[in-house]
Order: C-alpha cells, then structure tokens, then sequence
C-alpha cells in the first residue's frame, strides 16, 4: 500500500506512531492510513465511500480511487459483495468527481502530523474502545475519530447520556440542565454533548464541577475548538474527558458538519435527553437522529408560554419523547442502567489512578513488542527522566515489566 501511494514506510509508520498507532503490520498500517485518508477525501456520512470501504476495506477502496476503476465494473463488482445496497455507477462517477480533487497523500500525512503535534490521536473502528453504538449507522458510520483528551473516558460511553439543547438559552433552562447533570454525574452517568454555546455548555461544565466525566463532539477539526469562546472549557474537557471529531485536524465546523455531528452525539450514547429547545433548534436535529436510531428519548418540559421550549413540547407531542423533570427520571432513559458497568464516569478507574506521566507511558507501551526509555520518550513525548518516573509508578502498580530488550505492558 505505501508503494502505491508513494510513501516511504519509515515516513508512515512514523505519521502513524505520532498518533498512538504502533506495533502496526504492514497491512495494518496501509488500512490505518486509508481509514484517515477517506476521512480527509470524503464529507461526513458519505453512503458511498462507506459502501466502498465496508466492501473492499478502506486500503482497497482507496486503490480503487487512485486506478480510477471503471464505474461500471465497480458497481458489479460491489452487486455481488452487497447487493440491492450497492451503489450505481452514477453514483460512482459522481463520488470520484467529489474526492479526487482531495486526493493527495502528503496532506493525509500532513494532518495526521498535526494532530500528533496537538497532543491527540486516532480512533479506529478496530480499537476495543471504538464506540459500539457508531455500527448503527451502517455506511454512514465514520472511518475514524481524531480525538484529544483521555482514552478512558471512552470506557463511560455505555453508561452515559447525551444532554442537549438549544444555544440561545433562558436561565431557566441553564438551572434545569445544572440540576440534572449533577445529579446523573451523582448516578454514575457520563454526559455527552456538542460544546455549543447555551444547554451544550452549561452541561459540560455542570459535569466538570461535579466531577463527572463528560465528552464533546465537534463538528471541525480537534486541533481549533469551536466556539472560540469556549476555548477554556474544551481545555479542560481535555484535560479529564475527551473531545472528538469525525473531520480532520484544519477543518472548519460548517452548518453540514453540525448537523452530521449531532448523528454521531445521538449514535454513540445510549439515550438522549433535549433540556430546552425552540421550534427550529439544531438539538431537534440530534433528537430525530436518536429516534430515528431507536434511542430513547427524553424531552424537559417548560413553560407553555416559553418559545425558548416550544421545540420540547413538540418532541413531547409528535415523536413520543419521554417527559423528564429530575434526574432520577433522566436515568431511567438509559436501558439496563441496573447491569451497566460504572466505566469512567465519576468514578476512579486503574487508569484514573495513575498520574498523567505514568498514563502516558502506559499509552506508550505495547504488550507485544518491547521498548527502550529512549524509545519511550520519543512515543510518548516526555523527556527521558520523565518516562523513567512513570516506569518506576507502572512497575509498582504491576502495570509494566522489564524484559531482556526494553519494558513492555505487564
């Protein structure tokens, strides 16, 4: 694959290694990077490129584009692997005119260098921490997610709870999503969210104050938070939870990639919960993607004469949401909520235990291969000494063994 692209193998794997992608075959590490090269050819939810890459797998799709193969022996050749899912060849001739302008492997290898220069690192779908919940939207899923932030905030995805609503929001619907988010963060409940001005943020922080964890999906790149207003809360979102992104670092959050995101906020989570919402908010658009997905869905009432929840009542009356004033109520939106495990949220996990250092070189570590301190040091980013700390921490905490050749995972 990195002959058919051009690319040298040191060059890649060391793009790969910048976002946490190490100990890769070489077959791996041609389907990681075509995984986050569709991510920059493609739009969000493109049908498409997610029946390309689900037939042939990301590696082989992306060969199929670069050889331009013919439409039409494509589409016959995708018939027989998905059959009356398969696209047309129009729809092929349409897609290639939409992603060979995007074409271009140095600027796969560009953003994958600057998300590793911005501290995050990639998701796959192979990864045991890929959000399960993702799957149900089957070729419209992402081929990657960029992320910045901790890992184990993935573990509190089962048992967490997607809270939004509207950005110009009144004081009222502010207190009720404080309320309630304290009160799931009390219950053990990770909040999900997009980091919008209004409900969005008002639940995040709700969910920091209390010591919860709580993770954001934004509609651009990791590496520019957006709204620049809220640079100081998805600072510290990263600092305990996680921020997440299905674009590339350098992309911008259009109108299309919000609305595209709200389907990955309602996918991910196993319920979500609209707190205030006018007639036409943007939150609708996350609640009809949780009801289309077969979610749960919770709707705060408030007052007949507020505009500012006119958009509730309608979930309420026309799509069967759930009435929720407290947050005992908002957990009961969570199917199973009794056999869930508890995961990263409010709660203190192996890996929340270990201090930042420690974590990182945990990160750093494989089980499989072993690795010097110096070795260490340029995976993990941290200066020798530093790294010999956290060996010292993981060693005690029976978390890292010393070999023959190096330290490995224990």
């Amino acid at each position: 694959m990195t002959e058919i692209l051009g690319i040298p193998e040191k060059r890649l794997r060391s793009s790969l290694a910048s976002v946490g992608l190490t100990d890769l075959s070489a077959e791996e590490a041609g389907e990681s990077f075509s995984r986050m090269a569709w991510s920059t050819l493609t739009e969000p939810g493109d049908r498409v490129a997610g029946q390309l890459t689900y037939a042939l797998g990301a590696a082989g799709a992306l060969y199929a584009l670069i050889h331009r193969d013919r439409a039409e022996i494509l589409s016959e050749r995708l018939r027989e692997l998905l059959e009356d899912s398969a696209p047309t060849a129009k729809d092929l001739d349409e897609a290639y005119e939409r992603w060979m302008p995007r074409l271009n492997s140095e600027g796969v290898l560009s953003v994958i260098d600057r998300t590793g220069k911005v501290g995050g690192w990639a998701l796959l779908p192979t990864d045991p921490l890929w959000p399960e919940g993702l799957g149900d939207l089957g070729f419209h899923a992402p081929h990657v997610l960029w992320c910045r932030g901790q890992r184990s905030a993935l573990t509190a995805l089962p048992r967490s709870l997607a809270v939004v609503g509207a950005r110009p929001s009144t004081g009222y619907g502010e207190h009720v999503t404080m309320e309630l988010t304290a009160g799931l963060v009390d219950r053990n409940v990770a909040i999900v969210s997009g980091a919008a001005y209004g409900i969005d943020g008002m639940a995040h922080r709700a969910a920091l104050a209390s010591e919860g964890t709580t993770l954001a999906f934004l509609a651009g790149g990791v590496d520019r938070f957006y709204p620049s207003g809220h640079d100081a809360l998805l600072g510290r979102i990263v600092e305990s939870g996680l921020i997440l992104a299905e674009t590339p670092c350098g992309a911008a959050p259009t109108k299309w990639r919000f609305l595209q995101r709200n389907r990955l906020i309602a996918a991910a989570t196993p319920a979500t919960l609209v707190v205030e919402a006018g007639w036409r908010s943007g939150s609708l658009n996350t609640a009809n993607h949780a009801a289309t997905l077969g979610r749960p869905l919770g709707a705060v009432p408030g007052p007949v004469t507020s505009a500012s929840s006119a958009g509730c009542h309608r979930l309420l009356r026309e799509f069967d949401a759930v009435c929720v004033t407290t947050a005992a109520e908002a957990v009961e939106l969570l199917p199973n909520i009794d056999e869930l495990p508890l995961g990263g949220a409010a709660g203190a996990t192996a890996d929340d235990e270990l201090s930042t250092t420690a974590l990182r070189v945990l990160d750093a570590l494989s089980a499989r291969k072993q690795h010097t301190v110096d070795e260490l040091a340029q995976l993990s980013g941290l200066a020798s000494r530093d790294v010999a700390t956290g060996l010292g921490e993981l060693e005690l905490e029976q978390r890292a063994r010393l070999g023959d050749r190096g330290w490995r995972r224990a």
